[in-house]
């Protein structure tokens, strides 16, 4: 079963790895949530890091927690509720607009 979730955790690490180096390749604008993983078990106090590639000169992020800009957001969510959320990434322009732009999601828990 060990060998089986490895091989497993390997090739979804490859995955990425590829569909981020196609993306380089393309000139695409991409995010990705590298930490906390889909799926995660968190505390209340928790830091999200993410990459961005290609991304226009003046284009940032835009985090959300369940569907809430978090505005001025520096890297830790802080007494986030018990139970499950959803956080989402998005790049956003010059002019703060983020409508159809490249973004990710994922979902943790927060402990009980």
């Amino acid at each position: 079963m060990t060998r089986l979730l490895r091989s497993a955790c390997i090739l979804t690490m490859g995955a990425t790895v590829a569909v981020n180096s196609w993306c380089a390749a393309e000139g695409s604008t991409t995010i990705s949530i590298l930490a906390p993983h889909n799926g995660e078990t968190v505390a209340e106090t928790f830091d999200i890091t993410y990459e961005i590639l290609n991304a226009p000169k003046g284009n940032q992020a835009h985090i959300y927690l369940d569907g809430t800009y978090q505005k001025g957001f520096k890297g830790t969510f802080t007494h986030v509720p018990k139970g499950e959320h959803t956080i989402t990434v998005k790049i956003a322009d010059h002019d703060h607009k983020d409508g159809d732009t490249a973004a990710d999601s994922i979902t943790v828990k927060v402990a009980e």
